[in-house]
């Protein structure tokens, strides 16, 4: 974005679409986002991917929105199954 708030792509990529109709700056924005690259490897990265899935589950409905959920709901429940096991296995070290 630039500072009048206009995303450059209207001069470059999507030469001839009105800049303010909210489909062309979606668009654009889409555009952004699939173009952005950077390492998915580090912390910053990985933080910045989950909340770009949280965002992009919260825009979507219906189906999407529900395996979005079951993943989620998968993800935590592989944390506290993990977590789990390792208090237990713990507790059986420190009792030998």
């Amino acid at each position: 974005m630039t500072e009048s708030g206009r995303n450059p792509r209207f001069d470059d990529d999507l030469v001839g679409l009105d800049p303010d109709d909210p489909e062309a700056q979606a668009f654009a924005r889409h555009l952004d986002r699939m173009q952005r690259c950077e390492p998915g490897f580090t912390v910053e990265g990985t933080l910045h991917n989950v909340a770009e899935f949280a965002e992009s589950s919260a825009r979507v409905g219906g189906l999407r929105w529900w395996i979005a959920a079951t993943i989620v709901v998968l993800l935590v429940l592989g944390v506290i199954v993990a977590s789990w096991d390792i208090v237990v296995r713990a507790v059986q070290w420190l009792a030998e």
